[in-house]
């Protein structure tokens, strides 16, 4: 691994006496882990089930390191949306951030959507904002919240300064960086590096921390991470915070014995060093603002009607309370908490229930995402090993010896994976393409 000289006279400067650590660390393979999508399955019926080699991510317990053989990624599970791939020192600031379940939260910096996916399952009741200032990257979160089926997400893509103050409870900001923790999972970030280091994202993150700082309510709390190691983009930014925050102060956030403290003063801090821990290089810091405020009481909303939509949710043995079904343009969504995020631009509104077509109501991917295989009145269960689960996750036709008639929710080993429309023994695909096996 060729690494800029700088670069490595500002890590010997920074770990001393355990930069040889460090620098044996980086000719290590680096881990791989996945983490168990909680709001499908419990983690012990996920290791009945599992296929692959696990062993548990010490600070995250639904957090599995697998081997390299395993290829979770190719397994229909994957395509249920019953665990995320993610490295495991990514999911500490989802599992390190506190968290109530009917709290507002905001991740502010979330494309492609990994720590959204861990936070919405902690949020049962509450509402969880993922933005990004990227719409394009933001497709990525969209396709990640539809496959693990979550109904609490609104997915974002603006200047996080668009929402108002005092608006969240809990903000996760994993700002973007110079990325020198992750140098040994991915080197062409060196590259990168060379021509944008520290000097460049420290204004970013302040600027950023600011703005967040001004949406968080009297009370809350506000994770910072970064995945580099270098003290300018961490401990300075969080100095600078408190400086220009009296209202927020650092707290203890009980961290990981594997984690090290915080540089200059700041011991509240975290820190994750890839020769102290099996993941890559992170930072944490824990801040809270004074005060105390109440939760903001749910609005009603009047009630929404159609006959397609009647006829097609009767179908489900779930109540989706028709003061929580609203539509925009033709796209029809369901949310029991809401935000106006009007001048804000909104990819999804919690969740997508299909599209208002003439005189027929046609059901999304996110909706047969969301549902649990009890809940339609007309399945079929594939088994993982039974060669029409691949036939089906490549938007191939399926044939049964049986026969069907209308809408079928198709699972594998119990869990959805998509709608089709039966035709005698053929089921017509309707898994959408975008979720679909290549």
């Amino acid at each position: 691994m060729n690494l800029p000289e700088e670069y490595l006279n500002a890590m010997k400067q920074l770990l001393k006496n355990d930069f040889r650590k460090y620098a044996e660390s980086l000719g290590m393979p680096a881990f791989s882990s996945l983490r168990v999508n909680t709001s499908k399955i419990s983690v012990e019926d996920f290791l009945r089930i599992s296929p692959f080699h696990l062993e548990p991510v010490p600070w995250c317990k639904e957090g599995f390191y697998y081997q390299e053989e395993d290829r979770p990624s190719t397994h229909p599970y994957y395509y249920a949306g019953l665990y995320y791939l993610q490295e495991p020192s990514a999911m500490s600031p989802g599992a390190f951030l506190p968290l109530e379940p009917d709290d507002v939260v905001l991740d502010g910096c979330a494309a492609p959507g990994g720590k959204t996916t861990q936070l919405a399952c902690r949020l049962p009741n509450g509402l969880l904002i993922s933005n990004d200032i990227s719409a394009s990257r933001q497709q990525a979160t969209l396709k990640n919240v539809e496959r693990h089926g979550f109904q609490n997400v609104w997915v974002t893509s603006s200047d996080i300064s668009a929402f108002p103050q005092n608006t969240f409870d809990k903000i996760l900001l994993d700002a973007p960086c110079s990325g020198e923790g992750m140098f040994r999972k991915d080197p062409s970030l060196i590259n990168s590096w060379k021509s944008r280091n520290h000097e460049y994202y420290r204004p970013i993150q302040k600027e950023l921390i600011d703005k967040a700082a001004d949406l968080l309510k009297k009370g809350g709390m506000l994770l910072y991470s970064t995945c580099t190691f270098n003290p300018n983009e961490n401990e300075e930014v969080i100095q600078y915070t408190l400086s220009q925050h009296p209202e927020l102060s650092l707290i203890d956030m009980n961290k990981h014995p594997l984690f090290a403290d915080g540089l200059n003063g700041l011991e509240e801090c975290a820190r994750l060093y890839p020769f102290k821990l099996n993941g890559e290089g992170h930072f944490m810091a824990l801040l809270q603002k004074q005060g105390q405020s109440k939760k903001a009481e749910d609005i009603i909303y009047p009630l929404f009607e159609n006959e397609a939509l009647e006829q097609f949710l009767s179908l489900i043995n779930l109540d989706y309370s028709r003061d929580s079904i609203f539509t925009i343009g033709d796209k029809v969504y369901y949310s029991n908490r809401r935000m106006n995020t009007s001048g804000i631009m909104t990819l999804r509104s919690g969740l997508l229930l299909g599209t208002l077509k003439k005189n027929r109501f046609e059901p999304s991917q996110h909706l047969a995402m969301s549902l649990k295989i009890t809940q339609f009145s007309q399945t079929v269960n594939l088994s993982a090993k039974d060669e029409r689960t691949e036939r089906y996750l490549r938007g191939e036709t399926i044939q049964f010896e049986n026969s069907y008639h209308g809408w079928v929710l198709v699972c594998v080993d119990g869990y959805p994976l998509g709608f089709a429309k039966a035709e005698g023994n053929k089921l017509k695909n309707k898994i959408e393409a975008g979720h679909r096996k290549l």
